[in-house]
């Protein structure tokens, strides 16, 4: 459904009121205690409670970002990221992750990647044990092997071949929707790190790479400034490079929710269109966090040492 210009631009700012409301409402604080973790969806709250307890214990952050991710990876109630993902049109399960340390502006990221079970430590042991930022398809898979990480075995070419075979003779379907766990951290001693995991849009062509493992638009770290995640429709994210502009929108001394508003106002003007789904979640260095997005039902995790809590979407 189209919708005019007008029509948009009214709708974002009576939706920034609403959301100001809103989070008023809920009793939402706009600054939390240290650590924090912050994470897309209700089900990354076992990832962040994981993410939160490893902080605690005086564990590496990059620790508490890659296992609260395993967590999801291995049992995503959503069924969109790990192996246990939504394949694409061929019927086989391509992955993407990043991983990003803020010291260093350091960074590690897996696209198209088949059979292993943990994408983001593949993508962790790119920033780590090569000198690459990016790795893909089968180059990725041999890698993330020669690294030692837990596979299983992949054999998709006779799965590939009956799809290209068929695919002429059958009416294209609508890709399904997914959902992205990305994981955004503050350590106690202002250290930011964060990560994000994918199987992908459902039914993609064999090769789709979306948001989620390049840098700028699916996560984006600064450690000194802050962090952002992206959740949604890959492809209405990255040609906006979205979490690298709320984070520079952070930087000029917006918070998290005001940034993430003014980076979706500015797509939806572009886009001219309401089927976006595209959903953000941040941080900054002044222990701040926040989120807002285009679906309605898009809820977040937050995890500091008083409280666990997921939040509802506050409106743009």
């Amino acid at each position: 459904m189209n919708m005019s210009r007008r029509k948009f631009v009214r709708g974002a700012a009576l939706g920034l009121a609403a959301g100001a409301a809103a989070a008023r409402a809920q009793g939402v604080p706009e600054q939390g205690e240290m650590p924090l973790v912050v994470g897309t969806w209700p089900f990354s709250k076992f990832s962040t409670d994981a993410a939160l307890k490893i902080l605690l214990d005086g564990g590496p952050i990059l620790d508490a970002v890659e296992r609260g991710i395993w967590l999801t990876e291995d049992a995503a109630p959503e069924k969109s990221v790990g192996l246990g993902g939504r394949p694409n049109a061929a019927g086989f399960v391509q992955l993407d992750a990043c991983i990003m340390f803020g010291p260093g502006h350091k960074a590690g990221s897996v696209a198209a990647l088949e059979g292993i079970r943990h994408p983001i430590s593949a993508a962790r042991r790119v920033m780590e044990k090569s000198t690459h930022v990016m790795l893909a398809g089968e180059g990725a898979r041999v890698f993330a092997l020669e690294q030692g990480l837990e596979s299983i075995p992949v054999d998709d070419r006779e799965l590939y071949e009956k799809w290209r075979q068929t695919r002429s003779a059958q009416p294209p379907k609508k890709p399904g929707n997914h959902d992205t766990i990305a994981l955004l951290a503050l350590g106690a001693d202002g250290t930011i790190a964060g990560g994000c995991s994918t199987s992908g849009l459902a039914g993609k062509l064999p090769g789709r790479v979306g948001d989620s493992p390049i840098l700028g638009s699916g996560l984006y770290v600064d450690n000194d400034v802050g962090a952002a995640g992206a959740t949604g429709v890959g492809e209405n994210v990255m040609r906006y490079c979205a979490t690298f502009m709320i984070v520079e929108f952070m930087r000029q001394g917006l918070a998290p929710h005001e940034a993430i508003v003014k980076v979706i106002q500015r797509i939806i003007q572009s886009e001219r269109r309401d089927d976006l789904h595209i959903n953000f979640i941040a941080l900054d260095k002044h222990v701040r966090y926040g989120a807002a997005g285009t679906d309605g039902n898009f809820k977040y995790a937050v995890a500091t040492p008083g409280k666990s809590l997921v939040l509802n979407n506050p409106g743009l």
